[in-house]
């Protein structure tokens, strides 16, 4: 009898931890598509008839990302059509089966590119040194090959609000320029339209989310898991802040929406002898320094894709 009790007490303890997780699993769902139905909305991301390429690298956002455009295209006031879309970029021992298995269990269309760019990074980048700028040009001229040839309108890719935040710190700290990633980019030669449905949304949250919902992470060994990359410097430093002054990563974002030209030191944004704001791309500009050699953060990783 006392084993019994003992059973009965184990059994309603999972139950309760089952109910909580669940309770845990609908709170964060619910935020997670409040914060992209919003983002899609303000940045008219997607319109009717489009046709949106989901990119998959196998990690936590992009997984995220398919999962609520999935669950928000069963209400969109608009109809739209989703393609998931993965590049096997032949690294050693990538679990080729895990995204295919996965993506036929959504029942969403799916498409595997195979291309060996791992063996293009590794004999161009010297050894201990950054990858993801060469793998992500790599990555992004495949993609936007097979979005044109698809007929693909949208190119959603998995980046967060943090992606954001940390991009516009790298590109001050080391690149010398305000820039972040858009939540819509338009590419040079106007093919392609690439969008960010989750820039609203916080890692932390997305992070727990992949957890509850036990997506197959896919680990990056070409470039995730190299130490002391910049932008894991700054992510750090964003966890501190994070914890010792809560609130502060929320206003630094709402910065990067509330933007005043006029307060900043850009004559290309803004003519100070008239007064008027400028619009356009940015214009060469003499300065009195030599200029030092540019790093662009502005599309570094697409770790996340």
């Amino acid at each position: 009898m006392p084993e019994a009790k003992i059973d009965n007490r184990e059994t309603g303890s999972r139950s309760e931890h089952e109910r909580r997780q669940k309770q845990e699993l609908n709170k964060l769902q619910k935020r997670l598509r409040r914060d992209a139905g919003q983002a899609i909305s303000d940045f008219s991301m997607i319109e009717a008839g489009d046709k949106v390429m989901c990119c998959l690298s196998g990690g936590k956002d992009s997984y995220a990302m398919l999962d609520i455009l999935l669950n928000l295209q069963k209400s969109a006031p608009v109809p739209f059509e989703l393609i998931a879309v993965n590049l096997d970029q032949k690294q050693p021992g990538f679990p080729e089966d895990v995204l295919p298995d996965y993506l036929a269990s959504m029942g969403v269309e799916y498409h595997i590119i195979e291309k060996d760019t791992y063996s293009i990074v590794k004999e161009k980048v010297p050894e201990g040194k950054t990858t993801c700028g060469l793998c992500s040009r790599l990555r992004r001229g495949i993609l936007y090959n097979f979005a044109a040839e698809q007929g693909v309108t949208k190119i959603a890719l998995g980046h967060h609000r943090d992606d954001l935040l940390e991009t516009l710190f790298l590109n001050m700290f080391y690149g010398g320029k305000l820039k972040t990633m858009p939540p819509v980019l338009h590419s040079d030669d106007g093919r392609n339209t690439v969008i960010r449905p989750m820039a609203y949304s916080r890692e932390k949250d997305i992070a727990r989310y992949a957890i509850l919902r036990e997506f197959p992470i896919i680990p990056c060994n070409l470039c995730g898991s190299q130490e002391n990359l910049q932008r894991q410097v700054i992510k750090d430093m964003f966890q501190q802040w994070d914890k010792q002054h809560p609130g502060r990563l929320e206003t630094m974002f709402r910065a990067l929406c509330n933007v005043e030209p006029s307060h900043l030191a850009d004559p290309n944004l803004y003519d100070f002898r008239e007064g008027k704001r400028l619009g356009g791309k940015r214009q060469a500009v003499q300065t009195a320094m030599p200029a030092e050699p540019e790093q662009d953060f502005g599309r570094l990783d697409v770790l996340n894709l």
